[in-house]
């Protein structure tokens, strides 16, 4: 059992990109789980090469000793009804229940451009003007509702760039209209690409976390990146993100926020990078080592009671 403190996982696009093939592709699943242990995570989240069935997924990772943190879930509430966001969720729900997660990473890929939406200019970003703010917030609280009621999942909503909750602005009316129950998976990486004020909305609605994924970002990658109005991909193709500590995010509001005792979950390690550039094991263990020097994170035993 997991001990509801907090918990140090990874991310397994730190190995296998999620969304483009040649990086890390030739990764065998295996070898991400053994790594990821290695480097000293007691978690991951789900990527692409994860099998759905329980049944298969559970030994490969107690064979390692690796609990399973949450996964993301791509939802269409932007554009369809919430009685068919049900239905398409629930495999994805049961999964996460079976295995012991306690929250749903939700990323609204609704509103998107119809062709290569990661490949488009960050330029042309969905807006959150795009869509009917309250109807949309009253879907997303009854899911919310729907997955604690039904598989004791929190909704943790991802805001992401390129997608309709992206900058400061649009996190702030998005976190105003929802009620409590929808919690946040806070992205440092994207919140500072975003321009997300990260002390006031830790201030603000950091009752609203309900899991962490940290990540770093290169500001003179995402200057030139702005400045040619790259695509998402190929922002991650240069170099945006790196693991934490390599970058140019100041992490002392975050770590003063969880040393003052409000947030207890998952600290999950995701580094978009180029495994050829960044060799995974060698990556993690540096991630892992600065997490624990910086974040009051037990060892991999300790997180066991």
């Amino acid at each position: 059992m997991v001990s509801k403190a907090i918990n140090l996982g990874a991310s397994p696009l730190c190995w296998t990109n999620d969304v483009l093939d040649d990086l890390g592709g030739n990764i065998p699943l295996e070898v991400c789980l053994q790594q990821a242990a290695q480097a000293g995570f007691s978690g991951i989240e789900l990527g692409r090469k994860f099998p759905r069935d329980p049944l298969i997924l559970r030994p490969l990772l107690d064979s390692v000793g690796l609990q399973l943190a949450s996964g993301w879930y791509s939802g269409f509430l932007a554009d369809r009804s919430i009685e068919d966001e049900l239905i398409a969720i629930s495999d994805h729900a049961h999964l996460l229940k079976q295995l012991g997660a306690s929250v749903l990473v939700y990323g609204e890929c609704g509103r998107l451009l119809a062709e290569g939406p990661l490949d488009a200019p960050l330029s042309q970003t969905p807006t959150l003007n795009s869509l009917d703010l309250i109807e949309y917030a009253n879907k997303i609280n009854i899911l919310a509702d729907v997955l604690l009621r039904d598989y004791n999942l929190k909704l943790a909503y991802h805001h992401h760039l390129m997608m309709v909750i992206e900058h400061n602005d649009e996190l702030q009316s998005f976190l105003a209209k929802t009620n409590d129950n929808v919690g946040l998976v806070f992205d440092t990486g994207h919140a500072f690409a975003a321009g997300v004020n990260i002390p006031a909305l830790l201030q603000n609605w950091g009752h609203r976390i309900v899991h962490l994924h940290l990540k770093d970002v290169r500001s003179d990658v995402l200057t030139e990146v702005r400045k040619k109005d790259l695509s998402f991909n190929a922002a991650v193709r240069a170099g945006l993100f790196t693991i934490p500590g390599e970058g140019s995010i100041d992490f002392a509001p975050l770590i003063a926020f969880i040393a003052e005792g409000h947030y207890q979950g998952w600290l999950i390690v995701e580094a978009e990078q180029d495994p050829q550039l960044a060799p995974p094991l060698a990556t993690a263990t540096r991630a892992a080592k600065w997490m624990r020097q910086n974040f009051s994170v037990p060892t991999q035993s300790e997180t066991l009671v």
